[in-house]
């Protein structure tokens, strides 16, 4: 068996490569990022494709190469589940059975009730499925007038709390998320709570990297703390280590969109290449995650 001396996992969010044979059950038939992607524009991926990305299957613009240089092929998720937190959990070796609850029509009332109730803040805005940047566009000026959060959800199993920085200061935001992540447990129980801190005026709001993930715990046995527990270092970068609550992380690195993720990754690169000439030193397992354009903007994990 191949030892290595260091493993980097790089995850791109959005980038499929195709439908799941059980697409349709989550909305999601015919999607296919990278094909739809490579067929409306003309794309340049030459490392990506030296690798083997148009080895995969036939995608326009980036034809198969005799030799690539990396291994490549593609996977199916075999957890009930389609959001983040499942995905990312399943990479670590946790199958989930059940799905993380979604809801299409907003949250229930009584939950919303709770969460008015215990946060005390004046009311809420939204409570229904939307893209981050358009409920910010559509709703930020009543919020700005009002005091009262946005509350939203997506195809994820997500409850997202929208408030102007100038409106809701950070620290008051993130208690409020607070309390939304311990009020949703037991059947509620969804995969992450998020504060979506923006700025701006009405007409030219934008969403800040002050973004902050309160995701449920996972099941402790999985491939971050056996690899910790085992003496190795496993290093997040991004929102990562909140994605396992920090359950195994032996180093969370921050970065808040994709310069500082590479930034971060070369960086630890570089520890990792220190480290091997002092025997003292551990060796790092750098994990690190590419996630500005879950941060800044609105994506689609599955582009149709």
């Amino acid at each position: 068996m191949v030892q290595f001396n260091r493993i980097t996992l790089i995850v791109l969010d959005g980038a499929g490569i195709g439908a799941m044979p059980d697409a349709a059950d989550w909305g999601d038939a015919g999607s296919d990022t990278f094909g739809h992607i490579c067929e409306s524009r003309q794309v340049h991926l030459p490392n990506l494709q030296s690798l083997g990305l148009g080895n995969i299957r036939p995608l326009s613009g980036v034809p198969a190469v005799e030799k690539p240089r990396g291994g490549y092929g593609k996977c199916a998720l075999k957890s009930n589940g389609k959001d983040t937190t499942t995905g990312h959990w399943e990479m670590a070796g946790i199958i989930l059975e059940r799905a993380f609850p979604t809801y299409p029509n907003g949250f229930p009332k009584s939950i919303i009730d709770q969460f008015i109730e215990q946060t005390q803040v004046p009311g809420i805005l939204g409570n229904i499925p939307a893209s981050g940047t358009e409920i910010i566009k559509e709703l930020g000026e009543e919020h700005v007038k009002t005091g009262k959060p946005i509350v939203y959800t997506s195809a994820d199993s997500v409850f997202q709390v929208a408030a102007h920085e100038e409106v809701i200061p950070l620290g008051r935001l993130y208690e409020i998320c607070e309390t939304a992540r311990n009020i949703l447990r037991g059947e509620h129980e969804v995969g992450r709570v998020i504060a979506r801190p923006f700025l701006g005026e009405p007409g030219s709001f934008y969403r800040t990297e002050n973004r902050h993930d309160y995701a449920v715990p996972p099941p402790r046995e999985n491939l971050l703390p056996l690899l910790s527990q085992n003496g190795l270092d496993v290093v997040c970068i991004g929102k990562i280590a909140s994605i396992y609550d920090s359950a195994g992380v032996t180093q969370d690195l921050t970065a808040k969109n994709n310069e500082q993720s590479i930034e971060q990754r070369r960086r630890s690169r570089n520890d990792f290449r220190r480290s091997r000439k002092r025997p003292d030193v551990p060796r790092h397992r750098p994990y690190p995650r590419i996630c500005s354009a879950d941060c800044l903007w609105q994506t689609r994990e599955t582009w149709s």
